[in-house]
């Protein structure tokens, strides 16, 4: 898709779910491995399945529910996206950040992103929640990733260039932390090293992102941040510490122990967030 093709299905995909529910929401939340839970929170008003919304990609990954819950959290409006697409899925770069756009086309301002990952800092443990204050992109899907106009020139806003602006809000990242001080909830602070998956890495790659400055190592989020800075929305992720990435004693990982790691570290990402609700949207 080109740049008016994106806009385009983005604005049909926010009808169809305005069609549904006509509030306007305040944030969006996307939910990732294993804090689908987090949705069962929300007094929902609506309950969308992916299927049921043009363009809108489909989680097939275990874990991702694939629905879009419309209701009110601690009394603020909300949209949150039980289960998101990866690139590892099949899906190109366009088709896992559309989501983004059509919250954007929504009238959202406001993005908190979460995921699964494995820890690479060794003073982290399984089970630590990490805000992120930046990224390390390694999805390598350039120029596949991009989309091309009739006269082959590559679109910088169908697949937008780097630009200063961090993607993770300063203020939003501040007012996390204060938060889980306040409510005496650990929370590490981290950077997140994003890589296409689906495998897992070897000792030797575990080492290496390490030595170039990860804390934390993951298959999302990235995408949709980027997209997000583009789209000038504020930007607030967390990412849950399912297992340990030790090389000189590396242990099977499974889908399933990552999601019930996820699912127990859950409760602190939630706390955290309704502490600092009302500054995500005061904007």
């Amino acid at each position: 898709m080109d740049e008016v093709d994106l806009v385009q299905a983005a604005a049909e995909a926010a009808d169809v779910i305005q069609q549904r529910w006509s509030v306007r929401p305040r944030l969006a939340l996307i939910l990732g491995t294993g804090l689908g839970e987090l949705a069962e929170s929300i007094a929902a008003d609506v309950v969308i399945d992916y299927s049921q919304i043009p363009h809108f990609p489909r989680s097939t990954a275990i874990g991702h529910r694939g629905r879009l819950i419309c209701g009110s959290w601690h009394q603020v409006p909300v949209i949150a996206m039980q289960g998101r697409s990866h690139l590892y899925e099949g899906y190109s770069w366009q088709q896992v950040t559309l989501p983004v756009r059509i919250m954007a086309a929504l009238g959202i301002k406001s993005l908190l992103i979460t995921n699964a990952s494995g820890g690479l800092n060794p003073k982290f443990q399984a089970g630590d929640v990490m805000v992120m204050e930046d990224h390390i992109d390694l999805m390598f899907r350039s120029p596949s990733g991009c989309s091309e106009s009739q006269d082959g020139e590559v679109s910088k806003i169908a697949r937008p260039s780097r630009v200063s602006r961090p993607c993770y809000d300063l203020e939003f990242r501040n007012a996390a932390q204060q938060a889980a001080r306040r409510i005496n909830v650990p929370l590490q602070t981290g950077v997140y090293v994003a890589l296409t998956g689906p495998t897992y890495e070897t000792r030797a790659e575990y080492r290496w992102l390490r030595k170039i400055g990860g804390d934390a190592v993951g298959m999302s989020t990235v995408p949709e941040a980027i997209m997000a800075q583009h789209l000038k929305m504020r930007v607030l992720a967390f990412s849950i510490i399912t297992n340990l990435a030790t090389p000189d004693a590396l242990a099977a990982v499974t889908g399933e122990a990552v999601i019930e790691t996820a699912q127990a570290a859950g409760n602190q990402v939630e706390q955290i967030l309704a502490e600092v609700l009302p500054q995500l949207i005061d904007c």
